[in-house]
């Protein structure tokens, strides 16, 4: 069974309710899914800076519902490593990435699972990365 981690700007999608990510969703087992923490602390951050709205409740909303029903990817010490190894490669490289990036796509390598993100130009970097980009399916 393939597995799937998700990226900040899949769920971003989910919650705009994006038909073709959801599409792309409902056709994967809900146990092949999952969402790393760094993710959610994202779209927390995103949503918190917004000045006090209709909007902002919506999202909030939307955020919840998700965070309800998709599934964690734990944090374990394979998601450690791999950050690690991540990190330090792309600095060898001369290469930046974010601290989050690195450590959502390490939950995905992890696991040996497909990393589902838009941010294939950054994500595509990290050397035996599999990625999907749900948005363009």
């Amino acid at each position: 069974m393939a597995k799937y981690v998700l990226d900040t700007n899949a769920v971003s999608a989910l919650m705009k309710g994006d038909a073709r990510v959801l599409a792309r969703l409902e056709r994967a087992s809900r146990a092949a899914v999952s969402v790393p923490q760094p993710v959610f602390a994202e779209i927390a951050f995103g949503i918190e800076r917004l000045p006090k709205s209709k909007r902002k409740h919506a999202l909030r909303e939307r955020y919840e519902l998700l965070r309800a029903e998709l599934p964690r990817a734990e944090w374990t010490d394979r998601v450690t490593d791999a950050f690690g190894r991540i990190k330090a490669l792309l600095e060898k490289r001369g290469e930046r990435i974010e601290d989050f990036d690195a450590a959502i796509a390490a939950h995905a390598m992890a696991v040996d699972a497909a990393l589902v993100s838009a941010n294939t130009d950054d994500m595509s970097r990290i050397p035996d990365i599999r990625l999907e980009d749900w948005s363009k399916l």
